[in-house]
C-alpha cells in the first residue's frame, strides 16, 4: 500500500477556527495590525499551528477571502516593462484573472462583499495591502500621494468588476480584453503616474 505524501490535512475544526479567528482580525484591525500570535490566542492554538495550516500571514489572509490567485506572483506582470504602461497592464491582468475559472470566486466575494460590511472590510483590505499597495510602492511615487492614487485606482477596477460581472452592462460585458484595457488604462494610469492637482 502506497504511503501518502505532503501535509496531512488535519483537524478540520482546527483550520475552521483559525480562519473564523483570522476573519475577525483582519476585518476589526486590518491586515497590517492583525498579527498570527493574536489570531493563534483567539482560534485557542498555539501560533506555530496557524503557520502549519497557512504558511505565511498573506497565505492565511487571502485564505480568510478565498482569493484563488497570489497577487505576489500577479504584480511582477504588472510591473514588467516600461512605467507609462502600468495602468493598461493592471487592468489586461485584472481582467486575465477574473475572465479565468477562478473568477467566478472573486465574483462571489465582491456579490458579497456589496451586501454584508464584515467582507467589504476584508475586501478592502485586500485590494489595499496586498495588490494596490505592491503596484504603487514600485513607481517611485510621492508617499503622500499614494493612498490617494491607490483609492483611485480602486474605482476603476471595482467599477469595471462591478459592471462586467455583477451587473453585466454592455457592451462592457462582452468586449474583449483589449479594447477594456486600451480604454480603461489611461485613466488607471493617470491615476498612477499623473498628476492629481487641477491647475
Amino acid at each position: 500500500m502506497a504511503r501518502r505524501t505532503g501535509r496531512r490535512p488535519g483537524n478540520p475544526d482546527t483550520r475552521e477556527a483559525i480562519l473564523t479567528a483570522a476573519r475577525a482580525a483582519f476585518a476589526d484591525r486590518g491586515f497590517d495590525a492583525a498579527s498570527i500570535r493574536a489570531i493563534a490566542t483567539a482560534a485557542g492554538v498555539d501560533p506555530a499551528l496557524v503557520h502549519h495550516y497557512f504558511g505565511t500571514k498573506e497565505e492565511l489572509f487571502r485564505a480568510t477571502v478565498a482569493i484563488p490567485v497570489d497577487p505576489a506572483e500577479l504584480v511582477p506582470r504588472v510591473l514588467a516593462g516600461g512605467r507609462d504602461e502600468v495602468g493598461e497592464r493592471l487592468v489586461r491582468t485584472f481582467l486575465a484573472v477574473w475572465d479565468s475559472p477562478v473568477g467566478t470566486a472573486a465574483v462571489a466575494l465582491l456579490r458579497s462583499a456589496v451586501s454584508n460590511q464584515w467582507t467589504a472590510r476584508l475586501l478592502r483590505e485586500f485590494l489595499v495591502t496586498q495588490v494596490l499597495r505592491r503596484v504603487v510602492e514600485q513607481l517611485d511615487l510621492d508617499p503622500a500621494e499614494t493612498p490617494l492614487r491607490g483609492a483611485l485606482v480602486a474605482t476603476q477596477i471595482a467599477g469595471l468588476a462591478m459592471m462586467r460581472y455583477v451587473i453585466r452592462l454592455e457592451p462592457v460585458a462582452s468586449a474583449s480584453p483589449d479594447t477594456l484595457a486600451a480604454t480603461i488604462g489611461p485613466t488607471v494610469q493617470r491615476y498612477l503616474t499623473g498628476p492629481l492637482d487641477s491647475a
